[in-house]
């Protein structure tokens, strides 16, 4: 199927080819016509899937036909996503769709880390569509700076991770503030109870949308498995970076905020240029490590999983699961990061004793089976470290400082 046919204007088919979509992708093409009918959808769909035109491009086909609004500051559109990085890359994805729009179509990202203030100018101007974190947006509707009296469409990106992240009050306090005449779409990439739950509170007769996993095995995606000891996984990555010429840029996700800085700092002293991206940083010094690794000025973004989601990176050469991930699921939003746009990518994961147990389960729950490698002057050695006894040795119990002076006055008075 062509774009052609998913009855979208010529202005959207104009933009869609100057980005070199040459086809839409399975979510694309199940979606897009449902959402031009107006119709509540639930989307099942993860990283890299092209979730973001989806909803994009219908909605700025809608409010292109839409009669002028009634009041100037009214918002058409909110999507609302769990992350600043997230609201940022949507944003710029609606902006870019819009490039020829015959309306001039006013967009902004709420969130968190930046000037309330500037957020609240912006929206006085004139906004139509909205991008936003939940607290964020919740707090500017508390201070009335946020008119939705005519909202269209609201849409929940990634709705699993915004309830993992702790959303679920602010989502319910939200949908209690928007008017009930609206579309509704939900784009999760799990559907757990807490999903399903929230789902029934604002969708109305929705149409359900999954993409199977086997539609999202990336073919573009060489994945590797290499087995290597914990302490050798750094000059393994040197190595390793030092020897693939063609690798531009490599993002190597970490299990921690310190081990991101560490790693880092190490890397860049090596001579490989680094920067780390993590909770740490404020709104700013993310923006800034991002700026730096996507103009090349370095060569690894060292992340934590705050970057397995919601951050696109063009033509990303290597992901490198330095540290394993804790699910199934975030290992297939780390290696969605590269193999994107029909360019080809490569996702390394190093193993150890103690970390093979977890990467077969990641194999069986993603349908995937790797062959592991070694390199020599790096093979793995020794054993799994040995799991402590189920019942430790029970120490005696610490004195407290009133014991001890009851112990000294007794022996004074003996």
């Amino acid at each position: 199927m062509s774009f052609n046919a998913l009855d979208l204007p010529d202005y959207i088919l104009r933009t869609v080819e100057e980005l070199c979509y040459s086809q839409p992708t399975a979510i694309q093409e199940q979606a897009i016509p449902l959402i031009n009918e107006r119709k509540d959808v639930i989307a099942e769909a993860q990283t890299g899937t092209g979730k973001t035109a989806a909803y994009a491009l219908p909605i700025i086909k809608h409010l292109n036909e839409l009669p002028d609004k009634k009041k100037k500051v009214s918002v058409l559109s909110v999507t609302v996503v769990p992350t600043r990085e997230l609201a940022i890359q949507v944003a710029a994805a609606f902006k870019s769709y819009s490039k020829h729009s015959p309306k001039k179509l006013k967009m902004i990202s709420l969130i968190g880390g930046e000037s309330i203030e500037d957020q609240v100018r912006g929206l006085r101007m004139g906004i139509d569509i909205v991008i936003a974190t939940p607290g964020r947006l919740l707090e500017l509707i508390r201070r009335t700076e946020i008119r939705l009296v005519e909202l269209e469409t609201l849409v929940l990106d990634e709705a699993d991770k915004m309830l993992d992240l702790g959303f679920n009050d602010e989502l319910m306090a939200l949908l209690e503030k928007l008017p009930k005449t609206r579309q509704n779409l939900l784009f999760s990439a799990t559907f757990p109870q807490k999903v399903l739950t929230l789902s029934e509170k604002f969708l109305t007769e929705p149409i359900h949308i999954s993409i199977e996993r086997d539609q999202l095995t990336v073919d573009s995606v060489t994945q590797r498995v290499i087995e290597v000891n914990k302490e050798n996984r750094r000059p393994l990555l040197q190595k390793l970076i030092e020897d693939e010429k063609s690798w531009d840029q490599i993002m190597v996700f970490v299990a921690s905020k310190k081990a991101a800085r560490n790693l880092a700092v190490k890397l860049t002293k090596a001579g490989i240029t680094s920067v780390g991206f993590h909770g740490d940083l404020d709104q700013e010094q993310r923006f800034m490590a991002l700026k730096q690794f996507k103009s090349n000025k370095a060569k690894v973004l060292v992340a934590t999983d705050i970057a397995a989601r919601g951050i696109d990176i063009e033509k990303l050469s290597c992901v490198v699961n330095y540290d394993l991930p804790r699910s199934p699921l975030d290992y297939v939003h780390r290696v969605g990061r590269t193999g994107r746009a029909g360019e080809s990518g490569i996702a390394i994961s190093f193993i150890d004793h103690d970390t093979q147990a977890h990467f077969k389960l990641i194999e069986k729950r993603s349908n995937i089976q790797l062959e592991r490698e070694q390199v020599e002057g790096f093979e793995l050695t020794g054993e799994a470290t040995p799991k402590p006894s189920a019942k430790a040795p029970v120490k005696g119990k610490r004195k407290s400082k009133k014991d001890k002076l009851r112990e000294q006055q007794t022996k004074k008075e003996d």
